[in-house]
């Protein structure tokens, strides 16, 4: 056991958002008003679909796609490690 700082032991909420960024994504299944949420001015075809995102550790979105699989596909390419969201 190491005695590293935590981020979370100061301020468990001023810095939760920059825990794991440029290192941590995750993957997660995008309803279509979550696609209108992140995408306002958007023209969305074929919103239905089931879409995949990749996400940035703070939320912002990185990579929609199809297939989870490609979205963990893009998080490697980056050099990210993915982690799924239910």
């Amino acid at each position: 056991m190491t005695d590293a700082p935590s981020v979370l032991a100061d301020d468990p909420y001023d810095n939760f958002e920059e825990l794991g960024a440029g290192e941590l994504a995750y993957v997660r299944r995008v309803s279509p008003q979550d696609l209108r949420d992140m995408f306002p001015d958007a023209e969305l075809q074929d919103a239905d679909l089931p879409v995949w995102a990749l996400l940035a550790a703070d939320g912002t979105p990185l990579v929609l796609t199809d297939t989870r699989n490609a979205a963990i596909a893009n998080a490697i390419e980056n050099d990210l490690e993915a982690l799924s969201v239910h």
